[in-house]
Formats: structure tokens, C-alpha cells, sequence
């Protein structure tokens, strides 16, 4: 009888073993203790999908004794494929789930903590989803040290997978719930009783009924403070360990020194009890912070890993077969079949079938993008009426939507300046609060003794900072909530604070304010042993790698000729080799030592030139975008200078800046150009805008005070872009900057009014003219208007519709 094979490894399980783990509801046998640790960290972190996509078996572990570590599972370099990416040079970034996470001070405490570690390069926490992306070098520190860090200090760190993040949701408002209902009925009942004390104090009350009523009050207020209010002590617990103020310290002082008072006056049957201030103060803190966690998902569910929208498996073709595959499996070249309704797994061209696609995931149109033989498809987009066929050219990391994440991921390692100081300001005004709430019980110990410590626990409620913390970060996820919707997706965390202050706005021509999508006009030959199909051939080999949109003039006579060592000259053009000749494509001076004269006509004109001298002239032809003049107007109408600055001929830039309403333009621009002229302009005092989408685009756009680069942009540009335009529409630009400008007035409005609420509260309170389940409801009510007013960026609306064309005026890239 043949031995059974481990599943993890692959090697026999000896007769007799009972080592198994259960993977995707099947239990799987293993062939010892190692590889069934191994496994069961697997499984435990949700990544069961690992053994559904693996192509080979896994290596069995070392056959020294099983750690303990319940972490080491997670510096596997197979599960680290599900949640590490590479970073630059050499480093990599984690992507973390994080449960317990209650409020910014838990941000904080996070990012401080892992920070210090060595190895660790940069740490950005978001609150509102509940993840962090840790840059780390791999040969200082392994992910098992961060999980075990997180650990620790009290968090519930885990792989961000989308069966993670959902598992952590779904527990989370559980949990909420199940808090908020005890706290809830403990409240009623609590105060069924205090009413009986009260009314009972003024007719009599018998003094035992007295007493059983505080013992039943008692019975009934401790699972709130025991259960109900446990995350509040818990996260007071953690900010003490790291030396922080958090703003849970107050409200855990206050709920625990109210209820061991009144423990202490049932005990001993002297003075007042206030289990039912304790209840109904934890009730609406429970209360506010549910609905804010509930705004929190929804941001996270809205702008969660986009790759995780992908299907699990593709139908690809074999012959006249399909055979249904894991799209991990996927590989360029491979053919795959798309049915009305699916998503499609990866990047591609058609090769069969017409359809519309659903690109609005990625460009933020909402109509259907008519796509034929030749037409490219992207992955996350949705096919719609027909059937087509596709050729992969890009899967798994390889695929637009995969870079789109990596450019989100970039964007969650940087803190804006804002809710940096925000958590600073945060940290500072808990500590003033608390040298507060002692200074009225001294002031009142002295005034009237009995109301000293009520006094004291009000202003330590009602001033809480919650609203504080909570005024810049949760405009800023509601702004750029609000951009990926529609169609701009942020990948820099300044991008918000910059927009507002901007004086101009600076426009590359081509495949920015040209559609993109360039033919040829005229060729005009310098040698009689040419054809014009020759031309046309050799000009497409050195085209065949190059992702700048005037490569796409030549993509029908792909293939016909075959360039080897093609390299890319940054603003003069590309050279290669085809059949032993070296040839040059690009500016006149570039492609050939001496130039003929510059011919007339329409159209961009670019050279072609070999080792002997210039071959042909080739001029190539663009159209403006449909929304270019709306959105120069628009932009115009907010009082923003609006420029073209190309590297192309001075007449075709004249040209297509004249047909967009920019009066004023410069052709001709070496990069170098580019970058000297924008820092020229910033000396004057400028803040300047760049949208560009070529390499030659690179320079100006790091060396911009904001930058936007287009969806078809070469991968260099768009990691030095702080926002990705996913659709060609321009008009999206005027609509951004008018919502930053919303964005910063709210900020403002929510600073202001968080500000004026504790400057009004707290000498209210310090009077005693607030009691504590009053301090409660100001407290909670203050959190949740911040929070209502940001959302309100989230929705459509203002300046954002004022802002938005016609539909007709809409484009897809």
C-alpha cells in the first residue's frame, strides 16, 4: 500500500501518524510535527489560499525541534506572498491588519513602537482602516518581529488578506455590539433603580431597601465597567506602558474612580452611589465610538486592496479547450476567455469578439468602454454583452491594477503634515486636561468636599480630546474617499494640503492633454533604397518596448522587424539594433549628426536615423481630449495660471494649445528645461501642478509641489506622482482642487469647533454645571459632529457637481 503524501511537502506520512491540519474544509494529512506547525500558521493567518496556488510543493522544515514562536510562520517566503510587496532599494513592505485599534492615539502609540525597531525604515498606520504598511530591510528584521511587537503591546496583528480584513470587521461589530447592548441594558436597569433612590430620599426610604437597591445597582453596573468599558482600560493600559497620554487615560480615571466611590459608599453605606452616571457615560461613549467605527469600515471596505477584487480562477483556452485555472497561474502569452459578466484576471489585448467593458474601477466612468481586436483590457475591469478573447500580457504583480496598489501602499507610508501635528496636539491637551480635573477637585475639596471628586470626573469627561484627534484624519479619508470616486487616485499623502494653495497648473501635451493615441500622417523618405513599409517596420521594432503613448502609432507593423539592445534617451528618443544596423528614432538631433531641413505639415515629426545619416521623416499626429478646454477653463475660473510645457516641435504645441484655450506654452523642452523652468517659477513664489505621463515627465514631477500623473504613464512617472488620473477625464483636476478647498475649509470648521466646545465646556464643567452623564453626551455628541461634517465630502455635492461636465464631455482612457 503507497504511503500518503504530506500535503504541506510532499514527502510519505509513516504509517500511524495523526498529525493533520484542516485546509479549506478538507483535513489534510501531514508527515510530522513541523510540518503541521507550518501548516496551522498558515491556515490560522487566512492565507489557506497558499496550497490553492501553489505550482510546487513546499520544503519541508528543518527537522530541529518546532519553535514556540507563534509567529515564525509568517517569515516563510511563500506566506509572505500574500502580504509583503518590495519596496526600493532591496527593502519590502508589510501590509497589516490590525485589531484593537480605538482611536489616534493608538496610531500613534503603533507607529512609535515599531518604529524604533531596528531594521524597521518607515511605519504608517491608518486608523480608519485598521492597517499599517511597515517598511523594513529584510536582513535586520524579519515580519515574525513585528507580529510579535504588535503582540505585545496589545493589538491583534494579522496578514492583510481579504479574509482577514473581512474576519476582523465582522468581529469587531460583534464585539461593539455585544458592548454596546450590555452597556444598554445595564443603563435601563440601572436607572430604574436610581430613581428609586432619588424619589426615596425625599420621603424616607427605608434604610434597608436602601441598601438592597445599591447592591442590585451594583450588581447590575459591574459588566459594564468589567466588560462593556474593557477597551477603554485596556488602551489607557498600553498609552501608560509606552509613556503616552492617550485620550482614553481620562475616560478610564473617570469610569473607574466613579465606580470604585461608589463600590466603596455600598460597602460601607456612607455617601452617594452613581452607577447609573457610570452606565449611561459608558452607553454613549460605546454608542459614538460604534457609529464612528461604522464610518470607519465603510472607508476601508471602499478603499480596501484592490487586487483582492480579482477572481480566483480564469478560463483559459488550450486549443479549442478551456480549462478553469487559478489566476496565480496565469502567464503572459497565455489565451483566456472572458464570458458577459466577468472580471477580467489580467492585463491584456483583444485577439476575438467585441464588447463593453466596465472599466470604472479603474478609470471612475461609469460607461461601458467599447472594446475590439487589438483593444487593450485591464485586470478588475468587468466584461459586459459579448464574449471576448484575450491575450495575456501582464498577470499577477505585473498587472495595472497590482501597480495601482503598490502606489496606494506608497501613499499609506506618509503622514500628512496635519494629522501629524493633530496627534501631537492631542497627546499634549490630555495631559493639560488632566492638570485640569485636579485643579477643580482642589479648588472644590476646598469649596464644598462632597462635590470635589464629581466636579473633577466631569471635566475629565467632558473635555476629552476625541473630537481633536479626530478633526483632520477624518476629513482627509472622507477628500480622498471622495477622489478615488471620482477617478483620482491619491499616492500622496500631501496632495491635499498642497492643492488648495496652488497659483498654476502645468500641462504635458502629449497623452495628457492629447487623447493618447497617435497615427501616422505622412512619412517622408530622405534615402531612394527606402519603401515607406520599411520605415514603418523598423520604426515599430524600436517602438515595440516603449510604453510612451506615441509608441502606439506603430503598434499594426509590430513584430514584422525584431530590435535588439533598445535603449531610451529621456527626452531625445530611442535607439536599437535591427539586423546588425544601429538605428535612432527621435528628435532631429538625436536620430542623425546632421539634420536635414525641418519639413511642414500637421503632426509631431520625429527622425529616423541609422549610423549613416537620416532615413526618413515621419510625422505623427495626436487629438486633444474632449474635456482639455472645459477643464483649462474651469481651472482658469478658480484663479489658477494654466501652462503647456512640451518637448515637442513649438508648432504643434502652439497649435493644440491655442484648440485648449492656453495662452501660454513653450515646446521644444528637454527635461532638463522642464525642471529649470518650474523651479524658476518657484523662486517667484509659485506652487505649481504638474500633469504629465512620460519618462521625460519624471524630473518635473518629483521637483513639483504636486503632481498628477495619467493612467497610461510610464511606471517611473507614476511612482513619482502623488495622484494617478484613472480616466482621461481632465476636468476631474478643477473638481479635486474645489474639493481640497472643501476639504481644508472643514478641517478648519472641525478644528474650530472642537476647540470651541472644550474652551466652553471646560470652565462649565470646573463650575460644576455639567454632571457626568451629561459630560458623557457632550462628549460623544462633540466626536460624532466631527465625523458627520467630514463624511459630507464623501458624498457628491457643492463644488464638486458645480465642477462636473456634461456626460458627453466625459472620456475613458
Amino acid at each position: 500500500m503507497t504511503a500518503r503524501p504530506c500535503f504541506h511537502c510532499g514527502l510519505p506520512v509513516p504509517a500511524g501518524s495523526r498529525h493533520s491540519v484542516l485546509i479549506n474544509g478538507t483535513e489534510q494529512p501531514m508527515c510530522c510535527p513541523g510540518c503541521e506547525a507550518v501548516a496551522g500558521a498558515i491556515v490560522a493567518g487566512g492565507l489557506d489560499n497558499f496550497y490553492r496556488f501553489r505550482e510546487t510543493r513546499s520544503e519541508r522544515p528543518d527537522s530541529a525541534p518546532v519553535q514556540r514562536d507563534p509567529w515564525s510562520a509568517y517569515d516563510l517566503p511563500e506566506v509572505q506572498e500574500q502580504f509583503v510587496r518590495e519596496w526600493e532599494g532591496g527593502h519590502k513592505v508589510a501590509g497589516l491588519l490590525i485589531g484593537g485599534i480605538t482611536c489616534a492615539a493608538c496610531v500613534w502609540l503603533i507607529e512609535k513602537h515599531l518604529g524604533v525597531l531596528d531594521g524597521v525604515e518607515k511605519v504608517s498606520v491608518n486608523a480608519s482602516t485598521q492597517r499599517a504598511q511597515v517598511g523594513f530591510d529584510p536582513a535586520r528584521i524579519q515580519p515574525s518581529r513585528l507580529f510579535a511587537e504588535l503582540a505585545r503591546i496589545g493589538y491583534r496583528p494579522a496578514p492583510a488578506t481579504a479574509a482577514n480584513s473581512e474576519q476582523l470587521i465582522q468581529g469587531e461589530r460583534r464585539a461593539a455590539l455585544r458592548r454596546l447592548g450590555v452597556a444598554g441594558l445595564g443603563t435601563m436597569q440601572v436607572m430604574m433603580f436610581a430613581i428609586a433612590l432619588y424619589f426615596g430620599a425625599d420621603t424616607g426610604i427605608d434604610s434597608g431597601l436602601q441598601g438592597y437597591l445599591r447592591w442590585v445597582s451594583l450588581l447590575v453596573a459591574t459588566p459594564v465597567v468589567l466588560y462593556a468599558a474593557r477597551p477603554f482600560f485596556a488602551a489607557a493600559l498600553r498609552s501608560l506602558r509606552q509613556r503616552h497620554l492617550s485620550m482614553d487615560v481620562p475616560v478610564s480615571l473617570a469610569i473607574g474612580l466613579a465606580y470604585v466611590a461608589s463600590f466603596y459608599a455600598t460597602v460601607f453605606n456612607t455617601g452617594d452611589v452613581y452607577f447609573e452616571s457610570i452606565s449611561m457615560f459608558t452607553f454613549f461613549l460605546l454608542l459614538g465610538r460604534t457609529i464612528e467605527m461604522r464610518a470607519r469600515h465603510r472607508a476601508g471596505l471602499a478603499s480596501g486592496g484592490l487586487a483582492q477584487l480579482l477572481p480566483l480562477t480564469a478560463a483559459r483556452l488550450d486549443g479549442d479547450q478551456v480549462d478553469s485555472v487559478p489566476v496565480a497561474a496565469l502567464q503572459p502569452g497565455d489565451r483566456i476567455l472572458l464570458r458577459p459578466g466577468d472580471t477580467i484576471a489580467a492585463d491584456g489585448e483583444v485577439e476575438d469578439g467585441e464588447s463593453g467593458v466596465d472599466e470604472s474601477l479603474l478609470s471612475g466612468e461609469a460607461a461601458l468602454q467599447q472594446k475590439t481586436i487589438g483593444s487593450r483590457v485591464f485586470a478588475g475591469s468587468v466584461n459586459g454583452d459579448s464574449s471576448l478573447t484575450v491575450r495575456v500580457t501582464a498577470a499577477g504583480k505585473s498587472t495595472r491594477l497590482s501597480a495601482i496598489e503598490r502606489l496606494v501602499e506608497r501613499a499609506q507610508l506618509e503622514k500628512p503634515r496635519q494629522v501629524a501635528l493633530a496627534d501631537r496636539v492631542a497627546g499634549i491637551f490630555v495631559g493639560f486636561v488632566l492638570l485640569a480635573a485636579l485643579a477643580a477637585f482642589a479648588v472644590w475639596w476646598q469649596i464644598d468636599s462632597a462635590r470635589a471628586f464629581w466636579v473633577a470626573l466631569s471635566v475629565l469627561v467632558v473635555t476629552c480630546p476625541c473630537a481633536l484627534s479626530l478633526a483632520t484624519p477624518a476629513a482627509l479619508a472622507a477628500a480622498t474617499l471622495r477622489l478615488q470616486q471620482m477617478g483620482l487616485l491619491v499616492a500622496g499623502g500631501q496632495l491635499l494640503e498642497t492643492l488648495p494653495r496652488l497659483t498654476r497648473v502645468v500641462f504635458d501635451k502629449t497623452g495628457t492633454l492629447t487623447r493618447g493615441e497617435p497615427r501616422i500622417l505622412q512619412i517622408q523618405l530622405l534615402r531612394q533604397d527606402w519603401t515607406e513599409q520599411r520605415v514603418k517596420d523598423v520604426a515599430a521594432a524600436l517602438e515595440s518596448r516603449s510604453n510612451h503613448p506615441l509608441a502606439r502609432a506603430f503598434r499594426a507593423w509590430r513584430g514584422n522587424a525584431s530590435a535588439t539592445a533598445i535603449r531610451v534617451r529621456t527626452g531625445r528618443g530611442l535607439e536599437g539594433t535591427i539586423a546588425g544596423d544601429r538605428f535612432r528614432l527621435g528628435r532631429a538631433d538625436f536620430a542623425a549628426n546632421e539634420a536635414p531641413a525641418f519639413p511642414e505639415g500637421a503632426g509631431q515629426w520625429l527622425l529616423l536615423g541609422d549610423d549613416v545619416g537620416p532615413v526618413a521623416w515621419i510625422s505623427v499626429g495626436d487629438r486633444l481630449r474632449t474635456s482639455a478646454t472645459a477643464a483649462v477653463a474651469q481651472l482658469s475660473a478658480t484663479g489658477l495660471a494654466v501652462e503647456l510645457l512640451s518637448g515637442d516641435q513649438s508648432d504643434e504645441v502652439g497649435r493644440l494649445a491655442s484648440a485648449a484655450g492656453i495662452g501660454n506654452f513653450r515646446g521644444g523642452a528637454s527635461p532638463e528645461d522642464k525642471l529649470a523652468h518650474l523651479q524658476q517659477l518657484q523662486q517667484h513664489g509659485e506652487r505649481i501642478l504638474m500633469v504629465g505621463d512620460g519618462l521625460n515627465d519624471v524630473p518635473v514631477l518629483s521637483g513639483a509641489d504636486a503632481s498628477v500623473a495619467m493612467l497610461s504613464a510610464a511606471d517611473l512617472a507614476q511612482s513619482r506622482a502623488d495622484a494617478i488620473l484613472l480616466g482621461g477625464d481632465l476636468t476631474v483636476l478643477p473638481r479635486a482642487v474645489a474639493l481640497a478647498r472643501r476639504c481644508r475649509a472643514i478641517v478648519r470648521q472641525n478644528l474650530l469647533w472642537a476647540l470651541g466646545y472644550n474652551a466652553l465646556a471646560l470652565p462649565l464643567a470646573a463650575c460644576g454645571l455639567v454632571p457626568p452623564w451629561a459630560a458623557a453626551i457632550g462628549m460623544s455628541i462633540s466626536s460624532l459632529v466631527v465625523v458627520l461634517n467630514a463624511m459630507r465630502l464623501a458624498r457628491s455635492g457643492g463644488a464638486d457637481a458645480a465642477a462636473r461636465p456634461a456626460p458627453a464631455a466625459a472620456e475613458a482612457q
